[in-house]
């Protein structure tokens, strides 16, 4: 007798679109229909009924009293950006660029704040022009906004970007905690803070983003409580009372085999016993959380289509017409270290059985551009259409698109 065939982890379901004639469906429209829609493959498709789920769902599950703010280099398209600016209560960008997307989206200045390591006087001096706060992350950017907001007559609205001391256990990309280019080292929050005051500039408060695609509630929970109570300690320092308490996000996604999705309900109970704390410890501030992939990551997929069907030395090869030149995160080659798949299926086989043993590639001259690697799928034809899921994040603008020279790929909100 054989040895029984070993279980392999399977993907969490990727049950958030329907299946109709045997296509998957996004935006209402079945995907063939979707493809001939936008004109070409490959795309990006964005499903705004999932993306107004998705704020819903977290509305329902954290205090009323937590503004939700959208970190838009999780997806920067500009009709992404307006959907999520009429959902959700700020914007947080991360350049200039991203700045005049927001502003042009509606967001009100108020509630966008300018976080990055390296902001260009030119980015600082437009931040104190149009009225955004801006997330210190230097000693340098103190001087600098305070030149600006005299030679403006502007005031310069200010949070501190802290660099903990400690770390989100389980995060995919680690933001704290020992050296890093992010923020302000705690220890030198209270000198920065000093600064601050001297200068003149408008201090509303902190930021801590202590890690990102964490898919541990408890992990997220140790995460808020340290920050808050380390903004506890600094605000003894601060200038004016704090009115803005950003504790990040870092709320994950599953994208590989083996991963569930997060429990809202322990982070939500969690952030309601902070707010109970605040009313007395930190009266006036507002509690912010700031989430990207949460927010777009499950809402979006990339099409590609199948050009050519070959067999090498027994394992099939499905080649497409797009690859890591769009999606370079589920190629492998963006953060991972050891490279697992995303979710990946036939679109327009969603309901056949997956009986088959395959590897989507792309279409480019590199042994790199793999987006499925000996997967179990429905068998697929030339013409059919490849999808992967958990694609609404780090997608197009995160993916070298002029690589090899092969054309740009379409992103859509449907």
């Amino acid at each position: 007798m054989s040895a029984p065939e070993r279980q392999l982890p399977v993907h969490a379901p990727m049950n958030q679109f329907a299946v109709r004639q045997g296509e998957l469906v996004v935006g209402g429209k079945r995907l063939s229909t979707l493809a001939e829609q936008v004109g070409q493959t490959p795309f990006y498709a964005y499903d705004r009924a999932l993306l107004k789920a998705r704020v819903a769902e977290l509305r329902s599950a954290l205090p009323a009293a937590v503004k939700l703010h959208y970190a838009m280099k999780a997806n920067p398209m500009p009709a992404v950006v307006g959907l999520m600016t009429g959902l959700v209560d700020g914007i947080d960008v991360a350049s200039a660029g991203e700045l005049k997307v927001a502003l042009d989206a509606g967001a009100n200045p108020q509630e966008v704040s300018f976080a990055g390591p390296g902001k260009r006087d030119a980015e600082l001096r437009q931040a104190v022009a149009a009225g955004v706060l801006v997330n210190l992350e230097s000693f340098r950017e103190v001087g600098a906004l305070a030149a600006f907001s005299q030679a403006l007559g502007l005031p310069a609205r200010v949070a501190v970007r802290v660099n903990p001391d400690f770390e989100l256990k389980g995060s995919g990309m680690k933001m704290s905690g020992g050296p890093k280019q992010f923020g302000v080292d705690a220890e030198q929050v209270p000198a920065l803070l000093k600064e601050v005051a001297a200068a003149g500039l408008a201090f509303e408060g902190f930021h801590l983003y202590a890690g990102s695609q964490n898919l541990r509630s408890g992990s997220i929970c140790e995460a808020q409580q340290k920050s808050y109570e380390l903004a506890l300690r600094l605000a003894q320092d601060a200038p004016m009372p704090v009115r803005f308490l950003n504790l990040g996000g870092g709320f994950g996604i599953p994208y590989f085999p083996g991963e569930q999705r997060l429990d809202l309900m322990p982070i939500g109970d969690n952030l309601a016993q902070l707010l109970q704390r605040a009313q007395t410890e930190l009266p006036q501030a507002e509690f912010v959380i700031e989430l990207g992939r949460y927010l777009v990551g499950e809402a979006g997929v990339y099409v590609t289509r199948v050009v050519d069907r070959k067999v090498s030395r027994g394992l099939v090869y499905l080649v497409a017409d797009g690859g890591l030149h769009h999606h370079l995160a589920a190629s492998g080659n963006f953060g991972q270290v050891v490279r697992k798949n995303y979710p990946v299926c036939i679109g327009t086989r969603a309901d056949a059985p997956e009986t088959e043993v395959a590897s989507v590639v792309g279409p480019l001259c590199t042994p790199l551009d793999l987006l499925a690697d000996r997967m179990k799928l429905a068998p697929a034809q030339v013409g059919d259409l490849v999808v992967v899921f958990q694609s609404g994040a780090y997608g197009a603008s995160a993916s070298p698109q002029a690589f090899l020279g092969h054309p740009a790929c379409v992103e859509v909100l449907v």
